[in-house]
């Protein structure tokens, strides 16, 4: 039975995500696509970080270790492409509105879905769907009422006797759909160079931090967002006022200490302020010391 309570307003409607990644990466050799590895994490990995809020989560291939439970689900017959995939994941869903995505999309995340979600609220269409940089629908980064996709490959099932083997422009064709421009999440990975070029991207300066933060909390299953700049402020004075090793000592000890505490961003933010604080007063008695061995005088009690 399909949930299709309405959400509150200014707010994406519940969802379920069904994954593909059971494809045969034939441009890639026959490699095992899903589990290549874009900036230190499986490309599948990556995709499941940014359906994290889903209700469910089914992934459309054979079992295989991810970084967070998931469904899993075959197509009868395995290799019977993508509409028969999705029909095996939405069998799974219960949701009214179904995230579908394919497991190579190194730069998803999950405000796009949130976006997608939004703008199937505010169209009334069947899907929303992204477009890549030469305005290209991309149907397997997408937003779908659930009711639409099972009543369209019920269609396309009566019709043909069965879904496999059938183009994914055979569903997408008879859906009403509306569009969202996004060049840069709808990137998927279906060569060689495309993995190279999704490596180096990630390497990139304006990146690279980003990049490193959400790859180090998914290793750790940490689902925090904080302040980085505030971090690095601190491990900025840290290193100048103190020592240089006292930059990560002290980022760590922040860590441990909004762990204990309330945990939560503020945690963070708060404990991070009082030993920027301390630094600083550590730079500042360094700095009076310094006149006061070269004969600029003894400096005044501190006060605070």
């Amino acid at each position: 039975m399909t949930d299709a309570a309405p959400a509150a307003p200014g707010t994406p409607a519940p969802y379920d995500a069904v994954v593909l990644a059971g494809g045969a990466a034939r441009r890639l050799g026959g490699a095992d696509k899903p589990g290549l590895r874009v900036g230190g994490r499986a490309l599948l990995d990556r995709v499941l970080a940014a359906c994290a809020d889903a209700r469910t989560t089914v992934v459309v291939a054979a079992p295989r270790p991810t970084a967070r439970p998931v469904r899993w689900t075959r197509e009868d017959p395995p290799g019977g492409g993508p509409l028969a995939a999705l029909a095996a994941g939405l069998r799974l869903t219960t949701a009214g509105h179904t995230v579908v995505l394919s497991a190579d999309l190194p730069f998803l995340r999950s405000g796009t879905l949130r976006r997608l979600l939004t703008a199937l609220r505010d169209t009334g269409a069947d899907g929303a769907l992204l477009t890549d940089a030469g305005g290209r629908d991309q149907p397997l980064v997408a937003a779908y009422r659930t009711a639409a996709l099972r009543r369209e490959l019920a269609a396309l099932a009566a019709a043909h006797g069965a879904l496999s083997g059938l183009p994914l422009r055979r569903l997408t064709g008879t859906l009403r759909l509306t569009r969202v421009p996004d060049p840069l999440a709808s990137f998927d990975c279906d060569t060689w160079d495309d993995i190279a070029d999704a490596r180096a991207r990630i390497r990139e300066h304006e990146h690279v931090l980003d990049e490193w933060i959400s790859a180090v909390k998914d290793e750790l299953g940490i689902d925090l967002d904080v302040d980085t700049g505030v971090l690095l402020d601190l491990a900025r004075d840290a290193a100048h006022g103190v020592a240089r090793p006292a930059a990560p000592l002290t980022t760590f000890l922040v860590g441990y200490a909004a762990a204990r505490g309330a945990g939560g961003p503020e945690a963070v933010a708060e404990a991070a302020r009082k030993a920027a604080a301390l630094a600083l007063r550590w730079e500042e008695e360094s700095d009076a010391a310094g006149k006061s061995a070269n004969g600029g005088g003894p400096s005044a009690p501190d006060a605070g």
